[in-house]
């Protein structure tokens, strides 16, 4: 007799806890680069706690003694490149911890010094520095030899390099990497770190072909693979779309579904959701569907009861977020486009500042900033469950495109106020702005 019932399908963990006891570590015989010999390296795919998914290798030889240590990013290339521009002012500035993967490059604009990118690395500020010198050292002897005069000028430079780690003066250092999965520590999290300023860039055409991006199909291929008509009859605020992705989390096939919705006294949005039917993930994106509005917005609500948990909020991936009586500060693209209500807001807050701050509760972190991490993630859950109340959430979106439900309409909100103000240079930098040409179109 046959059946119909259908075993679901095993999921194979190919990225091991990097805290698991047995870690499944793979060795190959591979040519030692220095004696030309053989030697072993060891691969290991593995996930670091809050962040994402890495191969770690590891090349040792027993001829000659050559060791080296490498990191690829085993995860998905981000949407949006990435650019982390801190400055160095102490020395304990020196030991924020720095993921860079194969496709960052390392600038330090007060030696005009740049590391092209390379090979991958879990280190320190200071283990940035030191590898940079340890690069130019080692082809030091031949340089001597066969170009005497640069050997004698990267001398002089490695001098000044071994200065920046006495921090005699303070300088600044740029990691851009257009993959986006690179990261730096901010060690004041979770408040705002006055010191490091992250931006997050649309690619180039070139660095998408060096990522190994193919360019951008026809608008009319995407219409097409997307199961769009290629006429107009589709009216998209009565239709669900639904394309196949990777899923973020275990890389497998899932679908995500597209609408378009209309926000009452607000406007129209697209919501996407993913939901991963391998490994139960679940998220969900919302983004504009106008255009940028004249002016910022600035949004504080006031949470007084705990029916201001239940009010909708619509956070846009341009909105900043702020909770000042928790010191909280959240940069422009934190979390990314939300649709959801204030409790929903502060969950995911709660949630995203661990996964995006990976060096706050591991082994490297000081108990300093775990406790501080705590305490905060404590007052997080307190407010949700209405605990701790009267605290204010604020919402500021330079391109205009966000939304906290007033539940007083067409009355006023006494705990909404809304203002809007111009966009300074920075802000419309931020946004693309400053270079759009739109006369004579």
């Amino acid at each position: 007799m046959s059946t119909d019932n259908k075993v679901p399908a095993k999921v194979v963990q190919i990225y091991q806890d990097i805290s698991g006891d047995d870690p499944d570590v793979t060795e190959i015989e591979s040519l030692c680069v220095n004696c030309e010999l053989q030697g072993k390296t060891k691969i290991l795919l593995t996930k670091i706690p809050f962040f994402k998914e890495v191969i770690i290798m590891s090349f040792q030889c027993d001829h000659c003694g050559f060791h080296n240590n490498e990191l690829k990013p085993g995860s998905a290339i981000q949407q949006l490149g990435v650019q982390y521009k801190v400055r160095i002012i102490s020395k304990k500035d020196l030991n924020r911890q720095v993921i860079q993967t194969d496709s960052a490059s390392v600038k330090i604009p007060e030696l005009d010094f740049e590391v092209p990118p390379g090979k991958g690395s879990i280190t320190n500020v200071e283990g940035l520095i030191t590898n940079a010198i340890t690069g130019i050292e080692f082809q030091q002897p031949l340089r001597k030899i066969q170009h005497p005069e640069l050997a004698e000028q990267l001398a002089q430079f490695v001098i000044k390099l071994k200065k920046l780690l006495e921090m005699e003066k303070p300088f600044t250092l740029i990691i851009d990497d257009p993959s986006g999965n690179s990261f730096m520590e901010n060690p004041h999290a979770p408040n705002k770190d006055t010191e490091m300023v992250v931006h997050n860039y649309k690619r180039s055409a070139e660095q998408n072909v060096s990522l190994g991006i193919p360019p951008e199909e026809d608008d009319r291929t995407v219409v097409a693979s997307a199961g769009i008509p290629a006429d107009n009859t589709l009216n998209l605020k009565d239709e669900v779309l639904s394309f196949e992705i990777n899923c973020p989390n275990c890389n497998a096939m899932c679908s995500t579904n597209m609408k378009l919705i209309n926000i009452p006294h607000f406007k129209e949005v697209v919501i996407m959701a993913t939901s991963c039917e391998q490994c139960g993930h679940r998220d969900n994106e919302v983004k504009s569907s106008g255009a940028i509005e004249p002016k910022g917005k600035h949004l504080d609500l006031r949470i007084r009861t705990i029916t201001d948990l239940s009010r909708d909020v619509l956070k846009s991936e341009t909105s900043s977020i702020s909770i000042p009586e928790l010191e909280l500060e959240a940069m422009m693209g934190s979390l990314g486009g939300k649709f959801t209500t204030v409790e929903g807001l502060l969950s995911d807050i709660n949630d995203s500042l661990s996964k995006n701050n990976p060096f706050c509760f591991g082994d490297s972190a000081e108990e300093e900033t775990k406790a501080k991490m705590n305490e905060f993630s404590n007052n997080i859950s307190q407010i949700i469950s209405g605990e701790k109340l009267n605290v204010h959430l604020i919402l500021d979106d330079p391109a205009g495109n966000s939304y906290i439900q007033d539940l007083c309409f067409p009355e006023e909100d006494p705990d909404l106020k809304i203002t809007y103000y111009e966009r300074n240079f920075e802000e419309n930098e931020a946004l693309g702005l400053n270079d759009m040409k739109t006369d004579n179109y």
